[in-house]
């Protein structure tokens, strides 16, 4: 690693030099191009303006059934379309739950397709309103950006025409594409992908694979297959409670399983046929829709080979810097595309604002990747900030953290005579000693996200005796957090009773 480290420090000062002599005789088009218009190279973009001269290149090349506007992945086929359509799914468990309140609903009732185009018609105003604020301020180009050395981006418009392009500084921020698996028959033939579900004209009726959560809300008959685990990443513990709470709410689940081939029937269905890897049994069943959820990093057009930009050869990300420097002066990478950074829009957006301010010589502050908080959007939503139990356990000893825990009841629960049995908070994964430092905190339940966005500030050095010092709002799920007293080590019954 040594003989490594000093070969490459050399390899730059010499490409510095070139670099120096450059700078002196040469002018820039922009003082930066960013390749990608997403969440975080908009934030970034907008950013750098001040002072500066700026120009965001983003071209979407289509999926096989979609074609999408400005504004990445979060605005056209993630984070917004997600929370609407899990939205939808909550509504539906509202009205069900409205009977026992006492509203008086009488026919059946079911979901259309209204949803859907509510949905697309607000992420284009999103489309447009990105359009609008960089009217004046930022160069938007709608090409396909590409690199041709540490200063100059070459763009291919739709048409097939060529801009070069140069910079004094490259920031490359073209986030993930959704990917077909190439070794099974019928894959990219057969199946559409996590960008398509959003767009969809029609109900895609009964699916096979992820996007379960709210698709199982609106009354599709779902089937999420799970090669390994669930919720890679995240705590273990608590990504059984949610997959627990999706089955008990009418998810279906092929656990290690390998999907093997896709063929259409005459009749128009979809067969699947899949491995059991703990069994070797094969298996089939018979979908309208099948999704695959399966995504990697947008990199294989940017011309990276060419520089030398060192990549991570298994996840084909961007090796980048705490400063979301790559291995070639002048070019920067951040978000998705960067090795080790949570896939997470808000954390490109403040990476790509401090990347902005730095490059514009106006601030030295580097983005901070710990503690960042997160949820996911399935039926019992799940938040955390913070270690997992077993990351902290591997960082700090088992006997080295102390693990306080409860099951909860929600109120709104109670005369729904809802299941509750995965409302759980591992409130706080603590070193044992002294003040018993905060290191995790982990919550699922109703409105998640906004729970754990309120106690996420505490993770600024909170302590088990600032949260014991904190009351809580009443009755609310967010001030379980605040009252867990019992520890996992003592083995007492974690589930709370009363007010």
């Amino acid at each position: 690693m040594a003989a490594l480290c000093r070969g490459r420090h050399r390899w730059k000062r010499t490409h510095c030099l070139r670099v120096f002599t450059r700078n002196l005789t040469a002018k820039y088009d922009y003082d930066l191009v960013v390749i990608g218009g997403g969440s975080g190279g908009l934030a970034c973009s907008k950013e750098a303006q001040l002072g500066q001269k700026v120009a965001v290149l983003d071209y979407v090349e289509p999926s096989a059934k979609t074609k999408w506007g400005l504004g990445g992945t979060c605005v056209n086929v993630g984070c917004i379309p997600k929370k609407l359509m899990h939205q939808a799914a909550l509504l539906g468990t509202a009205v069900k739950d409205a009977k026992k309140y006492g509203w008086q609903i009488s026919g059946t009732v079911c979901h259309d397709p209204t949803m859907a185009e509510a949905i697309q018609n607000h992420v284009r105003s999103l489309n447009w309103g990105h359009r609008v604020q960089l009217q004046d301020k930022v160069k938007y180009l709608n090409i396909k950006g590409s690199l041709l050395d540490e200063h100059t981006v070459k763009g291919l418009t739709k048409a097939g025409k060529e801009t070069v392009l140069t910079a004094k500084n490259i920031v490359i921020a073209t986030g993930g594409r959704p990917k077909y698996p190439t070794n099974i028959p019928g894959a990219m033939e057969h199946g559409i992908t996590s960008d398509d579900i959003f767009w969809l004209k029609k109900s895609p009726g009964k699916v096979a694979l992820e996007c379960a959560g709210f698709l199982t809300g609106i009354g599709l008959d779902t089937t999420v297959m799970v090669r390994s685990i669930a919720l890679r990443g995240f705590d273990q513990q608590m990504a059984g409670l949610v997959t627990d709470y999706m089955e008990a709410y009418g998810t279906k689940f092929a656990w290690k399983c390998v999907p093997k081939r896709v063929d259409k029937l005459s009749s128009g269905a979809l067969q699947v046929t899949w491995t059991n890897t703990q069994t070797g049994a094969e298996q089939k069943d018979t979908y309208d829709s099948l999704l695959w959820a399966v995504r990697a990093p947008e990199t294989k057009a940017l011309g990276l080979d060419k520089l030398g930009i060192q990549l991570n050869k298994e996840t084909g990300k961007l090796i980048v810097g705490a400063d979301e420097s790559t291995s070639v002066p002048n070019i920067y990478a951040f978000g998705d595309i960067s090795e080790g950074r949570p896939e997470l829009t808000p954390t490109a957006i403040k990476a790509g604002k401090l990347l902005a301010r730095r490059l514009a010589g106006q601030s030295t502050e580097l983005m901070d990747y710990d503690n960042v908080a997160t949820t996911v959007f399935t039926p019992l939503e799940y938040g955390c900030v913070g270690l997992s139990e077993e990351e902290a356990e591997k960082r700090h000893g088992k006997d080295g953290i102390e693990i306080y825990h409860a099951f909860y009841k929600p109120l709104e629960f109670t005369v729904a005579e809802r299941d509750a049995s995965q409302c759980y908070i591992k409130q706080v994964v603590c070193e044992r000693g002294g003040d018993q430092k905060i290191l995790g905190l982990h919550f699922t339940g109703p409105n998640a996200g906004e729970v754990t966005q309120g106690f996420a500030m505490g993770f600024c050095g909170a302590t088990y005796s600032h949260l014991l010092q904190t009351v809580g709002i009443h009755p609310t799920c967010a001030e379980e957090v605040v009252k867990v007293s019992i520890t996992k080590r003592s083995g007492l019954d974690a589930t709370v009773t009363g007010c």
